[in-house]
């Protein structure tokens, strides 16, 4: 019997140790585990940041990157100058992509163009950004065929949003 006694006695501080060392137990206070969806949300950060504006990065300390963007922040909002008389797709600020629906220009009737562009990295360089174009004419039966397109034209695009983000970065930084 003394031993039976003793075994449970042992068992419970053993369970007691286990269940205290797990941190359900925190301050003598029980805290419920959080879920898979909690400790995701706490690492991913907030959308709107500390002061509720949705933080467009590109400037405070390099490591504090909760509730930023992924991308650096001047491309990304000339790239969305840049495309804004397109329709847009598919907008991703944390993967920094900018996808477009097509788009015929009025002026040039039975072509069409859609746009591909990512953000490649964090910083503000010259090959921060990758534009893909594609082109579409319609045939005579009103079916679109795709077109080859210069390189020149998506490098140009290219061009111009780097260009505009360097304009965003010279007028935050006066």
């Amino acid at each position: 019997m003394k031993s039976s006694s003793l075994l449970r006695a042992s068992l419970c501080l053993v369970l007691i140790a286990t269940v205290s060392g797990c941190g359900w137990f925190k301050g003598g206070k029980y805290e419920v585990p959080q879920s898979d969806k909690d400790t995701r949300q706490e690492s991913r950060g907030s959308l709107t940041g500390g002061e509720g504006l949705l933080s467009m990065g590109g400037s405070g300390s390099k490591d504090a990157l909760g509730g930023q963007i992924g991308v650096n922040s001047f491309l990304w909002r000339a790239t969305l100058d840049t495309l804004s008389f397109m329709p847009l797709s598919t907008v991703d600020p944390f993967g920094g992509v900018v996808l477009t629906d097509w788009y015929e220009d009025p002026k040039a009737p039975g072509e069409r163009f859609k746009v591909n562009a990512m953000i490649m990295d964090k910083t503000l360089r010259s090959d921060g950004i990758k534009v893909t174009l594609f082109k579409q004419k319609s045939d005579k039966k009103g079916a679109w065929r795709d077109t080859d397109v210069n390189p020149k034209v998506a490098r140009d695009l290219e061009d111009t949003i780097l260009t505009r983000a360097r304009e965003l970065r010279l007028t935050q930084s006066k």
